[in-house]
């Protein structure tokens, strides 16, 4: 089903962006320790008093955690695409098959071994109903990007035959 919606699709604009903005909290995290460092004499922060200023470093690592997560599940869904686009031939699969795929799993998961959907039960890259079909791949489906991907594939070879025709029917049902 194509229920479950993740923000970790990134394009490349959206990913330089991500980094930049990640640069600068590490910047601005900086900078906020040089004036609690220095003291009143500093800088702007100087007259928000100590609470004040804590409260905004406090804001800064938690900005700065976000965007570090945000990174972490970027890196993740790119492993993800890498991993899927070496698996093609074990299936008779060319490169040529991997745009559809790449689209269908963007679409279904965001390329997210974490993705859930209450309504249906789907799980994972694929978006298994239920979850635990993706068991017969390997034991860690519910945290392996590798054995969800595995499962996926073979569902798509045996159900559509290759992913352009598993997109395909994505695109006439809205499931596949």
């Amino acid at each position: 089903m194509s229920l479950t919606r993740t923000p970790h699709r990134k394009s490349a604009t959206v990913k330089a962006a991500l980094t930049a903005a990640g640069t600068a909290v590490a910047t601005a995290a900086v900078a906020v320790t040089a004036i609690l460092t220095a003291g009143p004499a500093a800088g702007s922060l100087s007259g928000l008093g100590s609470a004040g200023a804590q409260a905004q470093v406090a804001h800064v690592t938690t900005v700065s955690h976000d965007a570090a997560q945000e990174a972490a599940a970027v890196s993740a869904a790119q492993a993800a695409r890498q991993t899927a686009r070496k698996m093609l031939g074990h299936f008779g699969w060319t490169n040529r098959q991997f745009g559809p795929l790449v689209k269908l799993w963007n679409r279904e998961s965001g390329w997210n071994k974490y993705a859930y959907n209450p309504s249906s039960g789907a799980y994972g890259i694929p978006q298994a109903v239920p979850g635990s079909k993706m068991a017969s791949a390997g034991k860690h489906w519910r945290t392996n990007a590798t054995t969800q991907i595995r499962w996926g594939l073979g569902y798509i070879k045996s159900r559509y035959g290759r992913p352009r025709q598993a997109w395909n029917h994505e695109l006439a049902y809205g499931w596949y």
